[in-house]
């Protein structure tokens, strides 16, 4: 419809009350370096309806400033620091109409609409270009959607809260949104916004602002984290790194120091990259692989490998080349006692020259010291990537199979990693600071958030992290527990033959735990629309319809059902257990034939599949092997193959009864 006729739109521009406020800000971001209008009102902008909506700017201390809508004007006068900020509304939906601000100069901002705003973020999967899904260019040229605006927040990273960004509101068309990097503008934000576009007739503004491979604290201000004992030595030394000017050099050495002080085999007395080092007592794991995999659970920190190679004879006294392929996170590798390389990317293939004076004879050592992070670690690709060759090419040696290994140290005993801002998104704050905070306090109704895979590993503290993060927002945009719509992780990787525990499984527990404890939030259940072998899925037109469901139900309070079976509480029944759920939606469903994903143990905590039932509104689950259950789990894996839905056709989450025994 024509939104600029409708009526009740005239009322509300015709009674607008635009209020002034003029908000204060540091001595460091004086007006002189700031524009006279923020860059996020432009042309084609969401106003957000139903609330007084800042717009804001700089100009020098003193400045009349006027805004004028609908033939009203208000005036109003720049604070010390130079900045000025105006209200409008409340509006009801509609447009498009026009903004004029005067003061310095004057901007006019035409086709402004009112509507509803959400934040679209977190990392790979939110980024994900609609280009990039299933039916691509059917969807990219049905995407003619003018009352759906969009706005991309460029990557930045920074040291400290930013006040600027900078884009461009656009029309939703098929140029428009295949428009930008990874198949153009956020796939799950557009299914998100087309529906909630098509269902409730009303301007949708999305703002996207995500990054691929990222971690939530990024995402979260320094003094969010500073509450949670986790995460203060790392706030306070970015805080530090942001008062200190550091060059390459400068950081090098920093990072060495670090090694040295934490990690025993960097010491200066007998380094375990000496040659000739005896290592009868270490570990042996096959490469390539995670170190999760393979004896090390849920460590991060450094770790050092170490392998002897026999060279053929006529390769005595040439160049060589050392490959590893991708190593997760960072890697500092020696050839007989020498530094080829090191990488600090957990992508990137490894690939290292070896001049002939280290290959004086038939033998070499290889030592690799590998730092991780967070989530998995450890020397990972393929095994045909592992290899030693002659430099000019010809039959390699694979350096596939069993290495020596030893814990150097982990992180929870070292002190603070150094970190450098300038290429990394994974450092506490530093996405907050330039991707978030340069939006506040832009009026919007609600996020939906896609991420977790990168804080995999940790699902125990994402249980604090995530709520932690979504406090942080809402405070800071001003506007009251504005709805969160978090979409849980989908499945991926093989599948497990046996039940075993999952480092994703306990991130979705953190994400299900949240939507449970935190007022307004809703979570869009995804186990059964993954990909085992693509971490990016690409069915993103349902991710997107699940998530506007929850809005319309959060949101907007229509009453439909938004999820799917949630678990509720336990009874024991002799040898069986019956499980209880909300969100029955009419029913529960064994989509597929037999009830399946069901594992139970007992008080050995020993878990083996179950045989599960629909009793009602119930599930009853139980194993001829397990006499005395005290707890079950379902999808309780990477991949879990599991089939319970309501009859509203939504799949169950994953649960376990037994975190209080972990």
């Amino acid at each position: 419809m024509n939104l600029s006729s409708s009526t009740p739109f005239r009322r509300a521009v015709l009674s607008l009350l635009v209020t002034i406020v003029c908000t204060g800000g540091s001595a460091a971001q004086e007006s002189a370096d700031k524009p006279f209008l923020h860059p996020l009102f432009t042309d084609n902008m969401v106003l957000q309806r139903e609330v007084k909506a800042p717009i804001w700017g700089w100009a020098p201390p003193g400045t009349k400033v006027t805004v004028t809508v609908a033939g009203r004007s208000v005036r109003a006068t720049t604070d010390p620091q130079g900045k000025w900020m105006t209200r409008l509304g409340p509006l009801s939906a509609g447009g498009p109409f026009t903004v004029e601000v005067v003061g310095v100069k004057k901007v006019v901002l035409t086709n402004v609409v009112a509507g509803d705003v959400w934040i679209c973020s977190g990392q790979s999967n939110m980024e994900m270009g609609i280009g990039n899904v299933e039916r691509a260019q059917e969807e990219i040229a049905q995407a003619i959607h003018p009352m759906i605006r969009l706005y991309t927040v460029p990557k930045t990273i920074a040291f400290q809260a930013q006040a600027l960004t900078s884009g461009k509101w656009e029309e939703c068309t098929p140029q428009t949104v295949s428009r930008g990097g990874w198949g153009g503008f956020t796939a799950v934000g557009y299914f998100f916004g087309r529906h909630l576009n098509r269902d409730l007739n009303v301007p949708i503004g999305l703002i996207h602002t995500s990054w691929g491979g990222t971690i939530a604290e990024a995402w979260t201000s320094a003094q969010a984290l500073e509450r949670m004992s986790d995460f203060r030595a790392a706030v306070a030394q970015v805080e530090h790194m942001a008062s200190t000017s550091l060059d390459a050099a400068a950081f090098a050495r920093l990072t060495k120091e670090w090694y040295a002080k934490n990690d025993a085999g960097s010491s200066t007395d007998g380094a375990w990259a000496a040659t000739g080092l005896d290592t009868a007592n270490w570990k042996t794991m096959d490469l390539p692989q995670n170190w999760e995999k393979a004896g090390l659970p849920d460590f991060d920190g450094v770790v050092w490998f170490r392998r002897s190679v026999r060279l053929p004879v006529d390769w005595i006294g040439k160049d060589l080349m050392l490959h590893l392929g991708p190593v997760d996170d960072y890697d500092t590798t020696w050839v007989n006692g020498t530094k080829v390389g090191g990488v600090d990317d957990w992508s990137t293939p490894r690939d290292y020259r070896i001049p002939a004076a280290l290959a004086k004879s038939d033998r070499i050592e290889i030592a690799v010291r590998v730092l991780d992070t967070g989530g998995d670690g450890g020397i990972y690709g393929r095994p045909d990537q592992m290899k030693l060759e002659l430099a000019g090419g010809g039959t390699p040696v694979s350096l596939a199979g069993q290495w020596h290994y030893q814990e150097g140290v982990s992180l929870k005993k070292a002190t603070p990693f150094p970190q450098n801002t300038k290429d990394n998104p994974n450092i506490v704050t530093v996405l907050y600071n330039g991707m978030i905070a340069p939006l506040l306090p832009y009026g919007i109704k609600g996020a939906i958030w896609y991420q977790g895979e990168s804080n995999a590993g940790r699902g125990g503290q994402y249980r604090t992290l995530l709520p932690a993060l979504i406090q942080d927002w809402r405070a800071r945009f001003g506007v009251g527990d504005f709805p969160f719509l978090v979409v849980q992780l989908a499945n991926f990787m093989p599948q497990k033959t046996e039940p075993a525990e999952s480092p994703w499984a306990e991130v979705r527990e953190a994400q299900l735990l949240t939507s449970m404890h935190t007022p307004k939030v809703g979570l869009a259940v995804a186990i059964d629309i993954g990909d085992a072998a693509d971490i990016h899925p690409k069915n993103k037109q349902e991710v997107g319809r699940r998530l506007g469901l929850a809005a319309e139900a959060i949101a907007y309070q229509q009453k439909i059902e938004y999820s799917g079976p949630i678990y509720r509480s336990m009874e024991t029944l002799d040898a069986r257990i019956r499980l209880k759920f909300d969100h029955l939606g009419g029913g529960l469903v064994a989509r597929g034939g037999a009830l399946k994903g069901f594992a139970i143990a007992g008080e050995d905590k020993h878990f083996v599949w179950g045989e599960a039932t629909i009793d009602g509104d119930s599930v009853i689950v139980s194993s001829p092997s397990v006499s005395k259950p005290v707890a079950v789990r379902y999808a309780w894996a990477e991949n879990p193959d599991c089939n319970l839905y309501n009859q509203a056709g939504l799949p169950a989450s994953p649960f376990r009864t037994d975190s209080e025994l972990k």
